[in-house]
């Protein structure tokens, strides 16, 4: 399903003309959305954002350019939840190779509300569809993030909410997501 995007919005595959600015796009998400920064552990893609993303056929970076600029992102990855630190049953439900993961959807504060986030994640899934292997798309989210609980329970169908289980720590509220193919 495609939405009509405000004049001016153009959503694509990354470029590598297009990693600093989704570098950056991600970062600022890290620090001044979420509050915790850079976790390694978490985000060694954003480091090698071309390795991660461009040079693997099974794995994709979209981007939604403004004016010339990245201003969101959305990943897709061939793997599953890790555990730990998610519980062990998503990593047996979801495994590495048949599950797309959707990473780093990202949406610049300025730029939100105009249907970039659903635009991407339609594409992502566009995406998987189009490559063999997969089974399921996964993704899980910080239910403390403005609007992402309500923007994930409108394209996904919750598979496991971890926020008793502090699964990432003091002040991560983690709810993990199917969307069907």
């Amino acid at each position: 399903m495609s939405h009509t995007l405000p004049v001016g919005y153009a959503v694509r595959p990354a470029s590598p003309a297009d990693v600093d600015g989704a570098r950056h796009v991600m970062l600022d998400t890290f620090y001044k959305d979420f509050g915790y920064g850079y976790v390694p552990r978490w985000h060694r893609d954003v480091m090698d954002v071309q390795g991660t993303y461009l040079d693997d056929p099974r794995h994709a970076l979209l981007v939604a350019v403004h004016d010339g600029e990245v201003v969101a992102t959305t990943g897709v990855r061939s793997q599953g939840p890790a555990h730990p630190p998610h519980p062990r049953h998503l990593a047996e439900r979801y495994p590495s190779g048949t599950t797309a993961q959707l990473v780093r959807v990202y949406v610049r504060p300025e730029h939100r509300r105009r249907g970039l986030a659903r635009t991407l994640v339609d594409a992502a899934r566009d995406f998987v569809l189009d490559t063999p292997g997969y089974e399921c798309i996964y993704l899980h989210t910080d239910a403390n993030v403005e609007g992402a609980e309500s923007f994930w329970r409108g394209v996904a169908k919750e598979v496991f909410d971890a926020r008793a289980t502090g699964e990432h720590g003091p002040g991560v509220a983690t709810v993990h997501f199917e969307i069907p193919l």
